[in-house]
């Protein structure tokens, strides 16, 4: 028998099992000894607080039956702050994760809550009650974040108002992202290390399948994207039957007052984007290339979730997209609301973020269309190349003296055309065996 506030855990000692974690009232004695005798008896540990002024007679029953009382800091009857000061014990305890259960809940279904926590959707979950059959998630609100203490618990407010489920994915961050995020009401997904945009993205999508989602609408921590717009590209995609829908700064119903350095960098990202899916007629280009605001269906979650090849920077938008065009999928566009006089609107630099944007789509273009991308640029340094010999010969026949400068032309283009074409035809060959 011990007891023990939040903060000092137990003994700093490892536990195999998930810890239940119950509320007592003045109300649930008899309820409360029943699950914490039915716990003991399936080998969990048992933790109990209260939020009254002084303690309740089920937490005395509680402590005769070896459970671990969880002694809160103050009176507060806050179901969250209650839940919150069990989750911080668990953590602190030792134990891999918490099944909590609401002070007028029935018996736990231990198996079912247990395949609920392992699937990575925090480290806290409701127990789930025996007999109850619960539905999957429509739509799952996915957040990923990183050091966004100052602005998370707004955003996960705004979106659990139009979402089933709020999945906030925290990437490391050196701040109290996470549990700002869990006492907010969302499902928490902790990274360990800085995995980038794109990890917590695959993260999200992996997430999102487990749960068999319908859509998953990623949007991001900063308050940048207005969760209000969820509903219109949840029924865009449902109305268009699209794999992805796009919330676009730059389409009809778009509010978003862009800085015109961002429009221009945009401007040029997007038209490589576009050429480098060969999106060149007017009603198959994507106008926000860009957008952090983006709807998924099950098809597209389950795709993206296997995909290795999204990168794991800032990048992954693209990468997306290049999925997204190999595969065939429908993509639709809805004008958004985006503000930027919010704080570390961008996490990246500018100049930068585009650098690595580019570099991206020239390494993509060059493994997708390598004849294209290698093999042109080739042929034409060969034909400089022959074009510089020619000249070379006929310098050479009038002068009697062979030109320094001709030669190092004709030879850096012959070496040049020459290897740009070998690669294509490798690459080329390469792409053809790994679609075999």
């Amino acid at each position: 028998m011990s007891e023990y506030t939040a903060e000092e855990g137990v003994y700093g000692q490892e536990h195999a099992k998930p810890a239940i974690g119950l509320i007592a009232t003045r109300e649930n004695d008899a309820e409360l000894t029943l699950t914490i005798l039915q716990a003991i008896r399936q080998g969990y540990d048992v933790l109990v607080t209260h939020g009254e002024a002084a303690e309740p007679e089920a937490v005395d029953l509680a402590r005769m039956l070896d459970a671990r009382i969880v002694q809160p800091d103050h009176a507060n009857d806050d179901r969250e702050s209650l839940v919150s000061t069990l989750t911080i014990a668990a953590r602190t305890g030792g134990y891999p994760g918490l099944i909590y259960q609401a002070a007028d809940s029935s018996a736990i279904d231990y198996a079912r809550s247990e395949a609920e926590l392992a699937e990575g959707t925090g480290f806290a979950v409701e127990a789930v009650p025996a007999g109850v059959v619960r539905q999957r998630p429509s739509i799952v609100v996915g957040i990923p974040a990183y050091n966004e203490a100052g602005s998370i618990a707004e955003v996960v407010r705004a979106a659990s108002e139009y979402g089933d489920r709020v999945l906030v994915v925290d990437d490391g961050s050196r701040d109290d992202t996470a549990l700002v995020a869990s006492e907010a009401g969302a499902n928490v997904i902790e990274h360990e290390y800085n995995r980038g945009y794109g990890g917590a993205l695959k993260t999200l999508f992996q997430a999102a399948e487990r749960q068999d989602a319908e859509h998953l609408v990623i949007l991001d921590a900063d308050n940048q994207h207005d969760p209000a717009d969820i509903p219109r590209l949840v029924a865009a995609q449902r109305e268009a039957n699209a794999e992805i829908v796009i919330g676009s700064r730059f389409v009809d119903g778009a509010m978003s007052d862009v800085p015109r350095y961002r429009r221009l960098g945009l401007f040029v990202v997007n038209t490589l984007t576009n050429m480098s899916i060969g999106a060149f007629h007017p009603k198959k280009r994507i106008s926000d290339t860009q957008s952090g605001f983006r709807a998924y269906n099950r098809r597209a979650i389950a795709g993206l979730a296997e995909d290795d090849a999204i990168g794991s920077k800032m990048n992954a938008s693209t990468d997306i997209l290049y999925h997204a065009h190999q595969r065939g999928y429908a993509i639709e566009e809805v004008g958004i609301r985006v503000r930027y006089d919010v704080e570390n609107a961008s996490s990246q630099d500018p100049f930068s973020h585009g650098y690595n944007l580019v570099n991206n789509i020239a390494a993509t273009v060059q493994n997708t269309h390598p004849l294209i991308s290698l093999g042109i640029p080739g042929l034409l340094c060969l034909l400089l190349g022959v074009s510089g010999t020619y000249w070379l010969v006929s310098n050479f026949l009038a002068t009697g003296s062979p030109s320094f400068a001709l030669t190092a032309f004709s030879a850096l283009f012959w070496f040049g055309g020459f290897f740009a074409c070998a690669a294509a035809v490798i690459l080329h060959s390469l792409k053809i065996a790994n679609r075999r």
